[in-house]
């Protein structure tokens, strides 16, 4: 990143966090070994914090800022042990052991500790939890080079959809050669890697049938068998910044009930994307998302009554579970949570949900409703009584023993003043 960039980056945030006679430091974090007395460690990712300040990998690093000032680098130096085993390069900045020196000469000024922890750091935490409230809200609005990143993730992540129709409708043909999920993902991420990611954003998520109903599944030796629906949920990251993506799609030609639920989905999550506006109240998205699902189920015949009921007493958080989306960007899940200030809030309808808060010019956020027909739910004995009038239990079981598994469709969604920017509308979200 350009150096004028960052710098206007960390003048932005200093002016947001009001800091007056507290020091701020941001640790980066250190390397985890690998348990068993081995000389490897798991991959190194800087803290989001650290990286937002410094655009690097930088193990053992810290960024200090005196609102007296200004911001400070303090980096390790390379030994020559990690020069030769390891390539790596002195990063630019001041020596860490220096540290100890900067903090001796302002001893006595309250301490704010952001990014990892630094060890024999002691910080004010009322205070440190108040700084770092103001500095995830401050990094929510994502700056130009931020979406850039954001806009090539899901360039790169769109060459994988389309690999993955293509196995699943080889593997739908009479002959055609046999596709696992944990195949799928495999195929997937190299996709990523030869279109420029860095790495995979999270764990690849690929279930055939029935698995598609694990909200978060790993994949599994299981084959894909004609008219299954595969659900995946897979992103690319290029410099850490994310695309987050789900697709169900058919291997071959879905029936009736398949493609009905893949339309009531589609239908909510197009309509929930127009919805993200500035001033969008986020529970209010979701809600209203998980009603227009309900209106399907109910037409479908897997819901009775009204959808506004259905939503309200909780029988439609039988078959979406989950929030509606999460904020995105320095990650794959970026600078949720609520509003500065706002308190914890319980509204009906509301099963579970990552962000309270109204959408900003500026956020990027996740879009992606669901319905599933999940076993330990829907067999629970418990739910069949609280909700034996509001579903059809005979249709459910029926759906259930036909393996039917679940839909959900996800796109990313920069706000902004003229409108919702989907990041990710390369990507064709039909079945086939």
């Amino acid at each position: 990143m350009d150096q004028k960039l960052l710098d206007a980056r960390r003048d932005r945030l200093a002016r947001s966090l009001e800091l007056k006679d507290e020091l701020l430091l941001v640790g980066a974090g250190e390397p985890v070994h690998i348990p068993g007395g081995q000389d490897q460690t798991y991959p190194f990712m800087t803290h989001q914090e650290y990286f937002y300040l410094t655009d690097r990998e930088c193990e053992g690093g810290v960024v200090a800022y005196d609102p007296k000032d200004g911001w400070t680098d303090f980096v390790p130096t390379v030994t020559q042990a990690q020069r030769v085993w390891e390539g790596r390069e002195q990063a630019p900045g001041t020596p860490l052991p220096e540290l100890a020196g900067w903090l001796a000469a302002r001893r006595g000024r309250p301490i704010v500790a952001l990014g990892a922890p630094i060890t024999g750091l002691r910080a004010d935490t009322p205070r440190t939890a108040d700084v770092r409230e103001r500095f995830t809200h401050a990094r929510r609005p994502k700056d130009a080079a931020e979406v850039e990143r954001m806009r090539r993730a899901a360039a790169a992540t769109a060459p994988a959809y389309a690999a993955a129709r293509r196995l699943l409708a080889e593997a739908a043909r009479p002959g055609g050669a046999t596709l696992t999920e944990h195949r799928l993902k495999v195929e997937i991420e190299a996709e990523f890697g030869r279109h420029g990611a860095t790495r995979s954003a999270y764990g690849t998520i690929v279930g055939f049938g029935s698995n598609a109903a694990v909200l978060h599944f790993e994949p599994s030796t299981r084959a894909a068998k004609p008219g299954d629906l595969a659900l995946i949920d897979a992103g690319a990251e290029i410099d850490r910044y994310a695309a987050d993506v789900t697709r169900t799609l058919a291997c071959g030609e879905a029936d009736g009930a398949r493609r009905e639920l893949h339309a009531i989905v589609l239908r909510a999550e197009e309509r929930a994307c127009a919805r993200c506006v500035v001033g969008a109240e986020w529970i209010d998205v979701h809600l209203a998302a998980a009603t227009d699902m309900a209106e399907g189920l109910v037409q479908m015949g897997v819901l009775r009554g009204s959808a506004a009921a259905a939503v309200e007493s909780g029988a439609m958080g039988l078959f979406f579970p989950h929030g509606l989306g999460h904020l995105i960007g320095l990650g794959v899940r970026d600078a949720s949570g609520r509003e500065p200030g706002r308190a914890a809030r319980a509204r009906k309808g509301v099963v579970t949900i990552r962000c309270d808060l109204p959408l900003g010019a500026g956020y990027c956020i996740t879009v992606e409703p669901g319905v599933y027909f999940i076993a330990s739910l829907l067999n629970d004995a418990a739910n069949r009584a609280t909700h034996r009038d509001a579903v059809n239990w005979a249709m459910v079981d029926g759906l259930l023993a036909a393996g039917i598994g679940g839909v959900r469709i996800e796109d990313n969604i920069h706000v902004t003043a003229d409108g919702p920017e989907n990041l990710t509308a390369m990507i064709p979200k039909g079945l086939g």
